[in-house]
């Protein structure tokens, strides 16, 4: 029974997920994804350079590193915050080259697979085939006889 319960509280924390807008946004938007990551790299490394053993008010007024990293991990969590209060971007769907590239494809596969249609765009780029009949105008040589052996 217990396993039935952590499948199910699975599917409903993925379902919530699903359904929380900023979640989804932060799966599908690189630029975010980029300026959260960038954060927490400053973040990070500011937070290094404070506890390197220096009392913090002195490293904040002093340490001309630790407050870059400081206005960088700012920055990017702005630009983050302004992409998510952002409407999704639309992604372009490619439009007319992707259909003629996609419409190319398609026709191809379709000349190759289906005899019919091959032969009938041949016969309108090199014209009908004509139909030839072979017929021999020799009689048909003799074969050599079998129970003779050459002495």
């Amino acid at each position: 029974m217990a396993a039935k319960d952590r499948f199910s509280q699975a599917g409903e924390a993925v379902r919530a997920a699903q359904r929380n807008r900023y979640l989804q946004r932060l799966v599908e938007d690189d630029q975010l994804r980029a300026n959260l990551a960038a954060a927490y790299g400053a973040a990070r490394n500011a937070y290094g350079r404070v506890a390197n053993g220096k009392p913090a008010t002195q490293a904040l007024f002093e340490d001309r590193k630790l407050q870059r990293e400081l206005r960088e991990a700012a920055n990017a969590l702005r630009q983050a915050s302004s992409a998510l209060r952002q409407p999704p971007r639309r992604r372009r769907s490619g439009g007319i080259g992707r259909s003629l590239l996609l419409l190319a494809v398609a026709g191809v596969l379709a000349i190759a697979l289906s005899e019919d249609l091959r032969s009938k765009v041949l016969d309108l780029l090199f014209g009908a085939e004509e139909e030839f009949d072979y017929s021999s105008t020799t009689a048909p040589s003799e074969p050599a006889p079998t129970g003779a052996s050459a002495s």
